[in-house]
């Protein structure tokens, strides 16, 4: 029997879509890397699978609708596939999902890392599957990193929210704060960098609340930047993705500053900048603590590239509450806005909040930040055009130009040239192209001087 199920799997082609953050591309690669073991061909969307795997996102109601488009991609491109959902709108919404024509299988939080095992064979029965545990089963960490997708490596290190948004399904959909050790994460260091990769995303639900394990908190992120900034692993770059205000706090903020390996990007959730409606959503801060944490970046790392999540037409937003948004964003100094528009969400407070905002208001307001983003990150190029900087290139070619990434998050682009991807090379900064791009007027040999950052 054994034997002829590793047939079966040997002769199975598997392929993987994504949807939402980095932490579910880190999940997806592990997830994929689990097939191959077990014999899978892993092979690309369009390339006729025999199973298809869909890791979803939930964040907003778009969210759920581009899973039915994948889904109904999925069955054009192979004649009858096995189709297995996994994420977040898995566990929020399983009955749902198994009403899209095409699904075969539906797992949970607790379920998506032992799908090979409990889909036995991914063979197709009369009825769909749900196999989704309630939330509060989900309680041990999986480790998850994605290798060979992206010249970047997504690593996490943390999973879980024990925040409560009034807005936020997360907690919902993957239950409460939890961590590797850190002795873990060390270890899936050395493994990556055996890889060749040169930097290191570290991602989580709630990032900077590292360091709970058991529902007790053991460790601090700070602790694990120090130790990850201590190892010689042969990894040249970390990068923080997105981290809460309340919990940057300042001792990180000056640990990077003097950091040869974490770079200078921040990734920092604002949501809203008035004090009213940050209460209303039931966020950790107001306005002041941001604004705080930004001059302190900028004190430290005047060259810092500074993220900003942004939620507009949240219900009870008056224009006067937007405007004081657009505003406090205006005069700050960030470099890049994420906009997105209030999506209701089942099974969260802010649904049952009065004075909801038109689906046309909630658009005109995301355009106006949007055309603030551009201004924002021309103005933080445009301060660096016509220095040498460092930029790590990745696989990502389009028109015979690759592109790659400063420390600080500018994205460069070059002609193409197969032996600088995977390379970090020191880069002349020149104008700005019609793609929002800037492009290198000069590369210098990687023993040419250049500034340490």
């Amino acid at each position: 029997m054994q034997a002829r199920r590793a047939f079966i799997e040997k002769n199975k082609k598997v392929a993987f879509y994504t949807l939402g953050c980095k932490l579910n591309f880190s999940e997806t690669s592990t997830i994929s890397r689990m097939f191959e073991e077990k014999g899978y061909e892993k092979v690309a969307f369009y390339d006729t699978p025999d199973i298809f795997i869909i890791n979803t996102c939930s964040v907003t109601d778009n969210a759920d609708k581009k899973c039915r488009k994948v889904v109904k991609e999925a069955r054009k491109i192979s004649p009858n596939p096995y189709i297995a959902i996994i994420g977040c709108y898995a566990q929020l919404k399983p009955q749902e999902i198994v009403e899209i024509p095409g699904v075969d299988a539906v797992l949970g939080a607790a379920e998506k890392f032992r799908l090979i095992d409990l889909l036995d064979g991914f063979t197709k029965s009369e009825q769909p599957r749900i196999l989704a545990s309630e939330i509060e089963a989900v309680d041990g960490f999986n480790k998850s990193y994605s290798i060979n997708d992206r010249t970047r490596t997504f690593l996490k290190v943390q999973d879980g929210c024990d925040y409560s948004c009034s807005f936020c399904t997360i907690p919902l959909a993957r239950g409460h704060s939890r961590s590797d050790t850190i002795e873990n994460v060390l270890q899936n260091v050395s493994d990556i960098a055996a890889d060749d990769v040169k930097e290191i995303v570290l991602t989580g639900v709630n990032t900077g609340d590292f360091g709970i394990r058991n529902g007790k908190r053991e460790d601090r992120f700070i602790d694990l930047v120090k130790a990850l900034d201590a190892q010689d692993s042969g990894i040249q770059r970390y990068r923080i993705s997105s981290i809460e205000p309340n919990l940057l706090t300042n001792e990180i903020i000056e640990f990077v500053a003097h950091s040869d390996k974490f770079v200078h990007h921040f990734h920092m959730p604002l949501q809203s900048g008035c004090n009213k409606i940050l209460k209303a959503m039931r966020r950790r801060y107001l306005r002041e603590l941001y604004a705080e944490r930004v001059k302190n970046i900028k004190s430290l790392m005047p060259d810092a590239c500074i993220g900003v999540d942004v939620i507009v037409g949240f219900p009870g937003e008056k224009e006067e509450d937007f405007l004081e948004t657009y505003q406090f964003l205006n005069e700050l100094d960030i470099s890049y806005l994420h906009v997105f528009p209030y999506s209701e969400r089942a099974n969260t407070v802010a649904t049952e909040m009065p004075g909801a905002v038109s689906m046309k208001e909630r658009q005109r307001r995301s355009r106006m930040l949007r055309n603030l983003s551009v201004k924002k990150r021309r103005y933080f190029y445009d301060q660096r055009l016509g220095k040498t900087m460092k930029v790590l290139f990745e696989n990502d070619v389009d028109n015979g130009l690759m592109h790659g990434f400063t420390r600080n998050y500018i994205r460069v682009a070059v002609p193409f040239d197969p032996l600088w991807i995977n390379e970090i090379r020191n880069v002349k900064l020149g104008e700005i192209n019609d793609s929002g791009n800037v492009v290198a007027t000069e590369v210098l040999a990687a023993s040419d001087p250049a500034p340490t950052f």
